[in-house]
């Protein structure tokens, strides 16, 4: 409440605010003026009972169901379609509020894993829509990350453009001119360019288009007049013909080093100077048209380009970094998302060409580069520990498979494996010496940034080592050692993915111990729905015919089923396609109790046409079978439907 009066200069306007919590609820929460209800995973938790993102999870979702208050019912939406009015808006300013309570470089790293791991797909598949939808069928479809999260990325690009303080300028002015009326995005963006004097219309298109956009960027240095240019071209590809493409307004901020790792002062061209903003550091080059170039003048050497700084905008790029540039930036840069994304880079790119070799049947190979960037990372003193639990986690199973257009399902898992194994093996010592580091077993638990990113890179340390036999008594001396569930949790989890034996004495364990606190008992379903073990499948359907598990409580069904379809790379994709049926059978099964959550589980099924011809096959036919079903909820139906044709 502070935060909100302090940033927004918004106060609460009832005398007391009212929650309730809900086992059996759909929904995260909602924003029932003077009594919001929330799911009980939003509210419950102590220490012994909860994690860490467990935790902020709480905090932010508490805090976006209050910042409701104003921006959803002080000022709310005219109709289903402006539904990012609300929702994009507010995850904005959640997401601003968890960076100030805990770190903005870790946080905004966060936001950007999760976009790109299931909005990209999203925007990339059959259900892709703008962030203000044109047409539905059943509106609970829309309640997506497209609607949410790039909705709060396109606000996001309001206050890049417009800075703090034209930001608040043009909030300030939206509140004055409709507070208590229910409004659209159109005056939503009025007030922020009346509040600055700017024209905004452009923005518009970040509405009606769907899609993730790409930036393809050219550079060329003319040594002889010390002129550097930069040209950018935006496409879409879900835009079908070119000539409707509307070009987009994208705020690109970056900057130069130069070969030592120091910044190059930037000086912008004459031509260029009216569409730049910022300063001789970094500046946000103004992007409008389908293609243009921005120059710099007084650049004395070919400069290592810095690009999309703090993620300015929710867009591909497309650019040849040299893996020395990438090397460069991982470590030199002032911006943490460069840097953590320069190590996302070189790591598709070593998983990318050791793909290739596993497919030509050639020995699998640790680059250099990679070697000295990854220890780099390991060996940086100065860094938020949390930025080198996240610098050193590999890309996840799902962004990979998104770099090509058919995924190659066994080749994608058996080089990830391959990674992460012969890292934890060229940097065992290092990693087992900061292991023990950071393994305070009896320090009492905190809700603390730095406490938080301490046992974030510890338990990343913790799965590499867990890749090495030798190591493999790590994970169960921690389960049984730990005093704070963020840390049993991270043991558990490791041991879920191995044969050892540890792990299903750690599993009876925890769930002897844990098996009359529902939220705690998600936890111990998800693990093993999660788990890369070879009898996946065969998991699952023992977890679905548990005692414990309860088809009429949502959260159990998305703690097995979810995230079975969701996670579960080897069971869920099984080359005999049983993985694809089980999940068709449970979707049916799920949709005559509730359609609100089935339509959620299909979701895996919707990229079916991006892999080999036989899961293609196999994909289709559960879409079918689900689609020739009778009856079908609305929800299911608009999704399978969709997918299908």
């Amino acid at each position: 409440m502070r935060w909100d009066e302090t940033r927004f200069g918004l106060i609460y306007d009832l005398d007391i605010y009212m929650i309730v919590a809900v086992d059996d609820f759909n929904m995260g929460a909602m924003e029932n003026k003077g009594l919001n209800v929330f799911n009980s995973k939003f509210v419950l938790a102590k220490p012994d009972t909860a994690t860490d993102v467990d935790y902020e999870g709480i905090e932010a979702v508490i805090a976006h169901e209050y910042f409701h208050n104003w921006t959803g019912n002080r000022v709310t939406c005219r109709d289903w379609f402006q539904l990012t009015l609300k929702e994009g808006l507010t995850v904005f300013r959640d997401q601003e509020f968890t960076a100030d309570m805990l770190s903005p470089e870790v946080k905004r790293i966060e936001d950007v894993k999760r976009l790109r791991s299931n909005q990209f797909p999203e925007d990339a598949g059959p259900m892709a829509h703008p962030i203000q939808p044109q047409s539905y069928i059943e509106m609970n479809n829309f309640y997506t990350m497209t609607v949410y999260e790039k909705g709060a990325e396109v606000v996001r690009m309001y206050h890049t453009l417009l800075g703090e303080e034209g930001f608040r300028r043009g909030m300030d002015l939206y509140f004055k001119r409709h507070d208590g009326q229910a409004v659209t995005v159109d005056d939503f963006r009025r007030a922020m360019q009346d509040a600055n004097n700017i024209i905004l219309e452009q923005m518009h298109h970040w509405y009606v288009q769907a899609g993730t956009p790409t930036l393809k960027i050219n550079t060329h240095f003319d040594a002889t007049t010390n002129l550097y240019r930069i040209e950018v071209a935006q496409s879409l590809a879900s835009v079908e013909n070119k000539a409707d493409f509307k070009p987009l307004l994208i705020p690109l901020k970056m900057g130069l080093l130069n070969s030592a790792g120091l910044v190059i002062a930037l000086k912008p061209a004459a031509n260029t100077l009216h569409k730049v903003m910022g300063n001789a550091q970094e500046c946000v080059l103004r992007i409008t048209e389908v293609c243009e170039f921005f120059e710099f003048e007084a650049v004395d050497e070919l400069p290592v380009l810095a690009l999309l700084k703090g993620f300015s905008a929710p867009v591909q790029l497309e650019y040849a970094y040299s893996d020395a540039e990438l090397s460069l930036l991982s470590r030199a840069d002032s911006d943490a998302f460069v840097r953590w994304e320069a190590m996302q880079t070189l790591f598709i790119n070593e998983l990318k060409a050791n793909v290739k070799r596993f497919e030509s049947g050639d020995e699998l190979a640790l680059s250099d580069a990679m070697q000295s960037a990854f220890k780099g990372v390991l060996e940086d003193t100065t860094a938020d520990a949390g930025w080198v639990a996240l610098a050193m986690t590999l890309p996840d199973l799902t962004y990979i498979g998104e770099q090509y257009p058919q995924v190659p399902v066994e080749a994608v898992y058996e080089t990830h494996l391959w990674l992460r194994t012969a890292l934890a093996k060229a940097f065992s010592d290092r990693l087992l010496t900061l292991y023990q580091t950071l393994n305070q077993v009896n320090a009492p638990y905190r809700y603390d940034k730095n406490d938080i990113a301490k046992r974030k890179l510890k338990n990343s340390c913790l799965r590499y080592l867990m890749r090495l036999p030798e190591h493999l008594n790590l994970a169960k001396a921690q389960y049984f050692n730990s005093q704070n569930m963020t840390d049993v949790l991270a043991a558990l989890e490791t041991l879920s993915h191995t044969e050892s034996h540890d792990r299903a004495e750690c599993l009876a364990h925890f769930y002897a111990k844990w098996q009359h606190d529902g939220l705690v008992l998600d936890k111990w379903f998800t693990l093993q729905a999660a788990s890369h073990h070879l009898h996946a499948l065969e998991q699952v359907k023992a977890l679905i015919e548990h005692p414990d598990f309860i088809y009429t409580n949502p959260n159990r069904v998305r703690s097995v089923i979810g995230v079975f379809g969701r996670l579960s790379w080897l069971g869920f994709h099984r080359q005999d396609g049983l993985g694809y049926e089980f999940l068709a059978q449970q979707v049916l099964k799920i949709d005559a109790l509730n359609p609100q959550v089935a339509a959620r589980m299909v979701a895996p099924f919707t990229h079916w046409q991006r892999f080999d011809d036989t899961r293609k096959a196999q994909m289709r036919a559960a879409l079918e079978k689900i689609l020739a079903h009778t009856p079908l909820s609305k929800d299911v139906f608009e999704i399978v439907s969709k997918s299908l044709h």
